[in-house]
């Protein structure tokens, strides 16, 4: 948190209005500035501002050295957020560059109230925010019983009469590192028009978001960027969401909040509408010629009800489905998306982009993300390691190709299709390259591709579904009590996983030192010699 008191000034502070050393009441000031200590934001809306300039400074640091560049898991629950956060302190002994991403994919698979629905807009808007709650809760009352925990160490020193030690413990509280991080927060295509867009965004700051994304589709018709039928808009009234974003995070003063803006023009075929155009060149202009036209001639003509537009100095009519829907020109997308980058950071004020893309190539998206920097030099993107891709297939089919280019392998050395995704060649040459170029795709394409932020979008979704299986078929099969002992609780253990001590995880501990608070020796505590938490202790 950024501007924490030390526990040396809070207590001066304290003392200064009670001298004795406690309140009138018998509350004594180091319970006051424990408790000051633990709620480390006063709201969720504070979360925004301070997040917002940890971000900006992250991507500060990444622009001048690449190689800093972001990660998160996307998390459906508060919890899961909070023990990704807590594995990665555990892991790096820091959070710095760890963020949290709420996709809106799983808020609407997982999240509403009207079932497992797809990711197409159809859930509650204020189940986005809610969401985003919910993870600062968590991640907040991790803050809370790791504090505690330390200021047990400080009781417990002090009541031995170890200096040292009480120093120590002292250090250690001023030298917390909260888990709060920044949370990327997925806010669909605005569900609706720009004004619900800038009232939407609104929840979700106040909700503690400081970093908003947004994509580019028509939001009564939006689908999964890794879907068909995608429709976009045009450029324009995307460029007016993001104004609305923007008005949104100036209004709630999170003066340096991020906007993702979002493409899905790669994999996007369709327009709902023909933009006016005022001139030659201008947003309208650039996005109508990619329309798919035919002439108007006398085998041809304009019959009633069809719509006719000057490109290029002549009348053509635009191709138009059933459904009312324009396509575009095969084989446009990539030049669309590279229109829509530079547009959306240079008229539309976004801070960073989001292409979504078919296949994890880092060739194909740093090709792209070149041509936008041609007009924006500093651009950077947000990239979905989506497990909508089949990445395994799709790596070792990129080294099957570029071997067979350089002669190393002929056609026939390896199969060329899902035959690729066989366990025997899991320790084959190619297999081991390809499980190479996976372990290294964030450093390159964060390197080579500009990305700052690298994101798994719906992992969590898939981690819970493979380990419910794996305890349930060995649960309900031979294994009974060993399938949970062995593939849960022994990893916990050794892994070091807090969650193992599931009371001490949920605030246990807290209430105990909270009773102890404001009822000294008469406090009923949890946390007694009875207590099978207790088992665990040596752990």
């Amino acid at each position: 948190m950024a501007n924490r008191k030390s526990y040396a000034e809070l207590h001066a502070e304290v003392s200064k209005r009670y001298p004795s050393g406690q309140t009138p009441g018998g509350v004594s000031v180091d319970d006051i500035v424990q408790l000051k200590l633990q709620n480390s934001y006063d709201t969720h809306l504070d979360i925004a501002r301070d997040m917002a300039k940890v971000m900006r400074e992250d991507m500060a640091a990444y622009d001048a050295d690449p190689t800093l560049s972001t990660q998160s898991l996307g998390c459906w629950s508060g919890f899961h957020a909070q023990q990704m956060i807590k594995s990665v302190k555990r892991l790096r002994g820091t959070t710095k560059r760890a963020y949290v991403y709420l996709s809106g994919w799983m808020v609407a698979g997982l999240r509403n109230t009207w079932g497992h629905l797809p990711d197409q807009s159809m859930h509650e808007k204020t189940a986005v925010a809610d969401l985003i709650r919910e993870i600062y809760v968590s991640l907040r009352q991790a803050d809370e019983v790791a504090m505690n925990d330390l200021f047990k160490d400080l009781h417990a020193a002090r009541k031995a009469g170890d200096a040292a030690a009480e120093k120590k413990a002292i250090e250690a509280i001023d030298n917390f590192e909260s888990h709060v991080v920044p949370i990327i927060a997925d806010i669909d295509a605005g569900f609706g028009n720009e004004h619900a867009t800038y009232l939407l965004a609104k929840e979700l700051i106040q909700a503690g978001a400081c970093c908003l994304q947004i994509e580019n589709q028509v939001s009564d018709a939006k689908q999964c960027g890794h879907q068909d039928g995608k429709v976009t808009v045009p450029r324009e009234d995307f460029i007016e969401k993001l104004r609305a974003c923007r008005l949104a995070l100036e209004e709630l003063g999170v003066d340096e909040g991020v906007i993702v803006a979002r493409t899905d023009s790669l994999g996007a075929g369709l327009t709902q509408k023909v933009p006016v155009s005022q001139e030659p060149g201008d947003l309208a202009s650039e996005y109508i010629k990619w329309l798919d036209t035919d002439a108007i001639t006398d085998e041809n003509p304009v019959r009633d009800g069809e719509l006719a537009i000057m490109l290029n100095g002549e009348f053509v009519k635009p191709k138009r489905l059933p459904n009312g829907l324009f396509p575009f020109k095969k084989g446009s997308g990539r030049a669309r998306v590279v229109e829509d980058c530079i547009a959306n950071l240079t008229q539309g004020g976004a801070d960073m982009l989001w292409i979504e893309t078919d296949t994890p190539n880092v060739a194909e998206i740093a090709g792209m993300v070149n041509e936008v920097r041609e007009a924006v030099p500093n651009a950077k993107l947000v990239y979905n390691n989506s497990p909508s891709f089949n990445w395994t297939l799709n790596l070792r089919k990129q080294v099957r190709d570029e071997w067979i280019a350089e002669g190393k392998i002929a056609a026939g050395d390896y199969p060329e299709g899902n035959e690729l995704m066989k366990a025997e060649f899991d320790a084959s040459e190619l297999g081991q390259e390809a499980d190479a170029r996976l372990q290294r795709f964030q450093h390159d394409i964060s390197t080579q591709a500009g990305v700052f932020h690298n994101l798994i979008t719906l992992p969590t979704f898939h981690l819970t579904a493979k380990s419910v299986d794996e305890l349930s078929r060995g649960y309900f099969g031979d294994d009974k009590m060993l399938a949970y002992v062995k593939t849960v609780q022994r990893e916990e253990i050794r892994r070091g996983i807090s969650a193992v001590k599931h009371q001490h995880e949920v605030g246990s501990d807290l209430g105990d030192t909270f009773k102890e608070m404001v009822g000294g020796e008469r406090a009923l505590k949890a946390g007694g010699h009875a207590n099978t938490m207790n088992q665990f202790a040596a752990e």
